[in-house]
């Protein structure tokens, strides 16, 4: 199965509003992180090959018709000559913000793997490699995420064709992301997820 809608932003940044968005609009099912999560023994050794070098873009994406977050987000080049005809979205905020919001919980998460439990170290590692690879090493300070964040979307703008690309900040509802997907625009409320306490309830498995 091909995908026909790729997210090229980063964590943090709207991607599970976008995930939830995508499903809504009957465009998935949409891959996002929290499916590597939900199936790591699977999904962690086809990652971990990504980061390689060596990915197996069939079967990571095996039943899946869209894919948003990272990991993806960290390969838009490479999916974007796998999948010439692709949609992306590049989920957007402001820098500063977002810098908070990932520092306060992805980089505080990575910071802290070497003391998480046995069972999620492969996860944590793998996460770790595809977030460094995407921009962003540890050990940032706050202006250093910023910059890496400014400039992991102005790679996308130069490397995504215009016209099959949409910068898009999840406050702008339903409007700009059915008018380029060409999908209907639902009568519901655009979803709006993945605060920062959700976050760790999804990491710590509540949820």
């Amino acid at each position: 199965m091909g995908l026909n809608i790729l997210g090229a932003g980063v964590g943090r940044t709207g991607t599970y509003s976008l995930k939830l968005a995508i499903n809504q609009l009957e465009l998935g099912p949409c891959h996002h992180m929290e499916e590597v999560l939900h199936n790591m023994p699977l999904h962690v050794p086809l990652w971990s090959a990504a980061v390689a070098g060596q990915p197996d873009w069939t079967q990571i994406y095996d039943g899946y018709r869209s894919a948003v977050d990272w990991p993806t987000a960290c390969f838009f080049r490479e999916l974007a000559k796998e999948f010439p005809s692709a949609k992306f979205v590049l989920t957007h905020r402001d820098p500063e913000k977002w810098a908070d919001s990932f520092g306060a919980t992805i980089y505080k998460l990575l910071a802290g793997r070497d003391q998480a439990p046995h069972e999620m170290r492969a996860w944590l590692d793998m996460v770790n490699d595809v977030i460094a690879k995407t921009g962003f090493p540890a050990g940032l300070d706050r202006d250093g995420l910023i910059q890496a964040f400014i400039a992991h979307n102005d790679a996308v703008k130069e490397a995504i064709p215009a016209s099959q690309l949409l910068v898009f900040e999840v406050k702008d509802g339903w409007e700009p992301l059915c008018t380029f997907l060409g999908a209907p625009e639902p009568t519901e409320a655009f979803p709006r997820t993945n605060h920062r306490e959700e976050f760790w309830d999804r990491v710590e498995g509540k949820i």
